[in-house]
């Protein structure tokens, strides 16, 4: 198993734009000393936990202050970019990084955001499909071609003043780099088409019970297209907090920004879209029971190194095994010291123990 990092970035609504941006590169220069394997950046327009409208930039400055850590975005939100902008931006990522880019790719699921842009709830999915044949045909292209899609229109244009004007930016790596795609729902469409395409599928933090039928929904995709869906690409993304004893982890949880954000906004969220079954570990779970303490008990994976280790082994085989995991990211910029403690060990010890199996751990 791997180790990543997903940054939504999640930040209190009162925290300084500028603090919350310095804190997010600390943490991935943390990963990047601490061996992470990734770091994922996720965009958001109207949201003020997740306040970041462009991940590429937050992107730009970590590749600078790290030398080794894959960085990409968690995702792009697709409807909302010209195609060939965005192909010309991860593409200078990738060759500033030295192919360090993973390309995470999303459809947006904020309202809010989909209004700001003018876009049609209606398009979204199709928005992004188009996106990304778009973008993926310009990165392959050799020949002068012009494609007129349904919501943009692309060319690969034929050089004028001999080669003085003509299309030259690529990604480093080929035929593009890794794709990852997000995904929440039970049996994902977004995850289908991850397994369909060959990408990397990522699921969200929802219950154990629920990420089975995300993995059905990768293999079915790939089926759908004469592929065999590698669990090793699966990446899942959790809560997580470890710290030397149990009672430590769960008061830095349930007490941190981890805990107010559930309150304040993610279960908030889920109840609203009637969304709140996807986070129990049984669906006769009355709703008044799905509180922090119950999410810090069944969903989230906090504890010592001991209990941290028990339970991501009890994830991985409640699923059928994954091959990252990628650790949720908060702001505890006031406790700074229990945030890096706490990727410390998840690195340190809980890994190595996961990796060693049960046989080889003491």
């Amino acid at each position: 198993m791997q180790l990543g990092y997903f940054a939504m970035p999640a930040h209190p609504p009162e925290r300084d734009i500028r603090q919350g941006f310095e804190w997010d590169l600390q943490v991935i220069r943390w990963l990047d000393e601490l061996g992470y394997a990734e770091a994922w950046v996720g965009e958001h327009h109207t949201v003020p936990w997740e306040p970041n409208p462009a991940p590429d930039i937050l992107i730009s400055q970590a590749i600078a202050q790290t030398k080794t850590i894959r960085l990409g975005p968690g995702g792009f939100l697709l409807p909302f970019y010209h195609p060939a902008a965005l192909a010309d931006r991860i593409s200078l990522l990738d060759h500033i990084s030295g192919g360090r880019i993973n390309f995470g790719i999303a459809a947006s699921s904020i309202p809010t955001d989909q209004a700001l842009f003018g876009v049609d709830p209606s398009e979204i999915r199709e928005r992004t499909r188009e996106s990304l044949d778009m973008i993926l045909r310009l990165w392959a292209a050799e020949e002068p071609f012009v494609q007129q899609g349904k919501f943009w229109k692309i060319a690969r244009p034929e050089p004028m003043l001999g080669d003085i004007f003509r299309p030259f930016l690529k990604p480093v790596q080929t035929p593009h780099p890794p794709i990852g795609v997000a995904g929440l729902s039970p049996n994902s469409e977004t995850l289908r088409l991850a397994g369909e395409r060959g990408f990397l599928p990522m699921s969200l933090n929802l219950n154990a019970g629920y990420l089975a039928s995300h993995w059905a929904a990768v293999e079915a995709g790939a089926a759908s297209a004469g592929r065999t869906a590698d669990r090793k690409d699966w990446r899942i993304v959790r809560n997580i907090l470890v710290a030397d004893t149990d009672a430590e982890a769960r008061r830095l949880a349930i007490g941190g920004c981890m805990g107010r954000m559930e309150e304040e906004y993610a279960l908030k969220l889920v109840r609203t879209f009637g969304m709140l079954g996807f986070l129990k570990h049984d669906p006769d779970v009355p709703d008044s029971d799905v509180t922090l303490d119950y999410m810090a008990t069944h969903n989230w994976i906090v504890g010592s190194p001991a209990t941290v280790t028990e339970k991501l082994e009890a994830l991985n085989d409640r699923v059928g095994g994954f091959g990252s995991l990628l650790a949720l990211g908060f702001d505890y910029l006031e406790d700074a010291g229990a945030w890096r403690h706490s990727l410390e060990l998840l690195s340190g010890e809980v890994l190595p123990r996961l990796n060693r199996g049960p046989a080889g751990r003491s």
